[in-house]
């Protein structure tokens, strides 16, 4: 089980996605632009037909377990 974390940026910085493993330790720290070939390196499917869409619309701060 991997779990995904969406974090905020501001003007300067853009929004990251942190992926985490089971012990909650960070596996990798990406832009959102790079966030589905980093899943697709980590094998993380999702079910969403489109994996972009569905990160963009992950809430902010807010822990999301997947399946792997």
């Amino acid at each position: 089980m991997k779990y995904i974390l969406k974090t905020k940026g501001t003007a300067k910085i853009p929004n990251y996605i942190q992926i985490r493993d089971e012990n909650f330790q960070l596996i990798k720290h990406c832009t959102i632009n790079k966030s589905v070939q980093v899943f697709k390196e980590l094998d993380i499917v999702i079910v969403e037909e489109n994996t972009l869409d569905f990160i963009e619309n992950l809430p902010f701060g807010k822990l999301i377990a997947v399946d792997n």
